[in-house]
């Protein structure tokens, strides 16, 4: 098993055999003890601008497996490597009825993707279309059409990550995360993801990999049914017998919820099945833009024009004297404002990148945290909160437009609009008071966390920057609560799953989250 060697620092234009041979002597390896060796993961350190630099882990495959675990036990900066294979226990127990699968976002695919390398043939029921015509279908929308209410940034092959950065930064910390990134190479997605301590797809490649991921598991027996929304259920006791979508009804044996966190309607047919649901913090807030460039000069000063940098990206926080958060989410270098909302007469904005992200702008979410005591503590209160949000917004800016203020006009209470940052969402601006579609403490955080953000990055400052509200869908306002087997606490064989269902946030976690919830199925039973 394949060693990593930890923290090893290199200068910008450093080869790939400098980095080895610095990582394999600060680990006091000699080459003949060294079967191979090559680059693991990288990251940027550029906590000081005088001093921009990457650091790199280095894996190192040894002759000798003793060597690699006494290296292990006697260096700190050394350990050995995460398996990242997927060990299923297959069940033996007969159950009649088909797996079915709602939603074919993260959790759904790798779910069913899964499901079906082990011959269990199961049944994805997506209220959106394909990739492809998803695609058409919201191109049609940002430039002026009508909105679909069942195919758009929100709702389709991919789900919303399909129109994002397609980041796959994750918090948690678990081995499949490996095996999540491995997968994606293996459908197209570019080799650099497996090495960049900050990977990421972009929109542009992540369509071509959705596509050849559904093309692999219909060919292992899956079966995916598009336009086609799942609507109800029938039971008996704590089991779950069939999925209803329209006329159709299909046996069941395990029904895996993993319809994403703007399945408004879902949620409230749940509700009215008395399935166990839970309200649940989440944020709402606003997309703001800089200038790339001025970005880049925030974070890497005299280095800012050096082509070996990666186009520059930000994560920032602070918290007030009343202890509510306010902070970056989903920043997309050198990308775009979209239209992003899934129901009619709302606003709802979010960010998107390519892989080159080599827009003029960049952009992210300023999210104030919202919790129950905010908005009601009945399952369904956040979620009517951020739509009501939406529709003042709609409202307000008219001609489905989206409210927006320069940095200056939000925190000087005017309507005005940047003269510098030109914004990017398609179906334009018009100057509006946030005041008149946010609570007032959300919109006294904004000022205050770009106050606060302007002392740790030049660019916040700039009044110019532009604002574009609102931003709603952070993650899902409710959490379709399951227990330590990951089953539905109302339902045996109910698994809610990935960011809909509460329990992930982002691709990374809600593939992980599918890939463990098809783990626990196969567990109960036999394909």
């Amino acid at each position: 098993m394949p060693i990593i060697i930890n923290n090893i620092p290199s200068a910008l234009d450093a080869d790939k055999a400098e980095i080895v041979a610095a990582a394999l002597k600060a680990a006091g390896l000699s080459g003949n003890s060294v079967k191979s060796a090559g680059i693991y993961k990288t990251s940027l350190d550029a906590r000081k601008r005088s001093d921009i630099h990457f650091v790199h882990s280095v894996y190192a495959e040894l002759y000798s497996p003793d060597e690699e675990a006494a290296l292990c036990a006697r260096c700190p900066a050394v350990n050995l490597a995460a398996q990242c294979r997927v060990d299923a226990v297959i069940g033996e127990n007969k159950q009649s009825g088909r797996v079915c699968v709602v939603g074919f976002g993260p959790a759904g695919m790798f779910c069913s993707l899964l499901l079906a390398e082990h011959g269990y043939k199961p049944l994805v029921l997506e209220r959106g279309s394909d990739v492809d015509s998803r695609v058409k279908a919201v191109a049609d929308y940002w430039q002026g059409g009508t909105l679909d209410t069942h195919s758009n940034v929100q709702f389709g092959e991919g789900g919303a990550g399909t129109f994002s950065d397609g980041k796959l930064t994750t918090r948690i910390k678990d081995p499949l995360c490996r095996y999540v990134l491995e997968r994606f190479v293996s459908f197209g997605a570019p080799a650099d993801i497996l090495t960049k301590a900050k990977p990421h797809i972009g929109t542009d490649k992540l369509r071509s990999v959705v596509r050849a991921l559904r093309e692999k598991m219909i060919s292992l027996g899956g079966e995916i049914r598009f336009n086609t929304q799942f609507d109800d259920f029938t039971s008996d006791g704590r089991r779950i017998t069939a999925v209803c979508a329209g006329e159709e009804r299909t046996e069941c044996s395990a029904l895996v919820l993993a319809a994403g966190h703007s399945a408004r309607d879902t949620f409230e047919m749940l509700a009215r099945r008395n399935v166990f649901l839970e309200a649940k913090p989440f944020s709402v807030g606003v997309r703001i833009e800089h200038k790339q460039q001025a970005v880049n000069d925030s974070l890497y000063g005299q280095y800012a024009s050096n082509p070996l940098l990666p186009q520059g990206e930000y994560q920032l926080s602070a918290k007030s004297r009343e202890g509510r958060g306010v902070y970056t989410f989903c920043m997309c270098p050198g990308g775009t404002v979209v239209p992003a909302a899934s129901e009619n007469e709302t606003v709802v904005t979010n960010g998107m990148s390519e892989y080159s992200r080599s827009g003029e702008n960049a952009n992210a979410a300023v999210a104030v945290s919202v919790y129950p005591a905010d908005f009601g503590t009945a399952p369904l209160d956040g979620m009517y909160f951020a739509r009501d949000i939406e529709r003042k917004a709609y409202r307000l800016a008219g001609d489905g437009r989206a409210p927006a203020l320069s940095v200056k006009g939000l925190l000087e209470d005017r309507l005005l609009l940047s003269d510098t940052v030109a914004p990017t969402y398609a179906r334009g601006v018009k100057a509006c008071s946030f005041n008149d579609i946010f609570p007032e403490f959300v919109n006294e955080h904004l000022k205050f966390g770009i106050r606060d953000f302007s002392r740790k990055m030049k660019c916040f400052g700039d009044g110019g920057a532009m604002l574009t509200a609102p931003e709603t869908r952070t993650s899902s306002p409710v959490r379709i609560t399951r227990g330590e087997k990951l089953n539905s606490l109302s339902f045996d064989n109910l698994f809610p799953c990935g960011e809909g269902a509460g329990y992930a946030g982002g691709i990374m976690s809600a593939a992980v989250d599918g890939l463990r919830v098809a783990l626990e199925i196969m567990s109960r039973q036999a394909p």
